[in-house]
This record gives C-alpha cells, structure tokens and sequence, in this order.
C-alpha cells in the first residue's frame, strides 16, 4: 500500500486580499497542501510564524509595517522548520539576491504560471533551491560583480566525487547528511567542498547551489 503523501503546510503572507484569496484557492486544490493561516503585514506574520512553525512560508516582500526583506533579516530561518519562498512582481536582482542570502529558498514571480508556484512548493519543502532558469542567470550575474577574486571558470574541471557531492548540496543535504550517504566523513566533505569553492570561485553553499542548477552540473553525473 502506497504511503500517503505528508500535508504541506503553508502561511501566506500578501497585503493584497484579491490575491491571497487567488492563492488560497489554487492552493487548496491540491491534496497534499494545506492552508494554515493568512497575514497581511510584516508584523503579523512574525508572530503567526512563530506560533504556527509552517512547512513554507509565502512572502510577499512590499508589505506594509514590515516588508519582507526586513522580516527575512529579523527571523532566524535555520532555528525554524519554515522554508521561505518569496512571491514577487518585481524583477529587482537586488532584492532577489538580498533575499536569498537573508535564507530564502525560493524566488517565484507573481506573473509566473500557476503550476510553476505548485513545482516550486514541492521543491523547496523537499529541501532544494527554486529559481527559474532567467533569474537564476541573473542571480548569479549578480554574485559574480560582488564577489572577490577571479572570474569563475566556465568549463571548471569537477571530480564525479565532487559532482556528486555538488548535486547533494543543491539537494539541501547538510554535510553529515552528505557523509552518511557517500560513506565518507564529514571532515572529508568539508574538504571537498574547499576544493569545489576554489575551483568554481563560489564563496558558500547558496551560490555553490545556484551555480549547479545554472549549469546543470548534477546532470552532468
């Protein structure tokens, strides 16, 4: 027997009612997602955030009283079972970048099709990093100006060893998690991933992650 697929529960936090609602509806369509709760302001949502401790968390990032940005700085997403997907309808490379570095997992634009919104929820509670294909270029155009040393390298000369370790990492597995399942240490993890930052000129995980699904190196395995 087939086991049933865990809810996904999830706030919406928009200070647009008409669109909330849009979600709400689309979203409660699916099977496995589940509505619990709505806010239309920053500082609302800190607060339903810590009380209810949601699966994935909606963010608009112009909202009244607190924007999203301000929220995401405030809240220490690695302490919380919360994973953050911001909703925009702008196209700001800035504010997608401040983002993600402030623990956004997710950048999905308001204009973008409804079953992109649903793959992303999926994705991003499953542990990976969404971003369509044109922002995740320009997201990395945008490491790349404020990142120091030399240019990164187009062909970077990857071992299958560290392909696979660069595929778990865009997975959202930890380093221990990364050792148990390559049956190596996790201080041998920590090394290869010195030698994966050098190579591909990234300087943490998040751009390590952005790198790999921009250029498809998992699938290169």
């Amino acid at each position: 027997m087939a086991k049933p697929k865990p809810t996904i529960r999830i706030v919406i936090a928009d200070d647009h009612p008409i669109f909330r609602d849009g979600l709400r509806k689309l979203l409660d369509t699916e099977d496995d997602m589940q509505i619990v709760g709505e806010v239309s302001n920053g500082n609302e949502c800190t607060v339903m955030i810590g009380k209810l401790k949601p699966d994935i968390l909606l963010l608009d990032l112009r909202m009244p009283e607190k924007d999203g940005l301000t929220l995401l700085e405030e809240m220490n997403f690695d302490s919380l079972p919360t994973r953050v997907i911001v909703l925009t309808a702008t196209e700001d490379d800035r504010d997608v970048v401040r983002a993600m570095r402030l623990g956004a997992r997710g950048v999905v634009l308001k204009q973008s099709a409804t079953d992109l919104l649903i793959k992303s929820i999926h994705k991003v509670y499953g542990g990976e990093i969404w971003l369509d294909k044109r922002m995740t270029a320009e997201v990395m155009k945008a490491f790349a100006k404020s990142a120091e040393g030399g240019p990164r390298r187009d062909k970077p000369l990857l071992s299958d060893r560290e392909k696979e370790i660069v595929q778990l990492v865009a997975q959202g597995f930890r380093n221990r998690e990364i050792g148990e399942k390559l049956f190596i240490s996790e201080q041998t993890v920590k090394n290869h991933l010195h030698n994966i930052f050098d190579k591909l000129g990234v300087s943490d995980r998040l751009e390590l992650a952005l790198y790999a699904i921009h250029h498809r190196i998992a699938e290169q395995i």
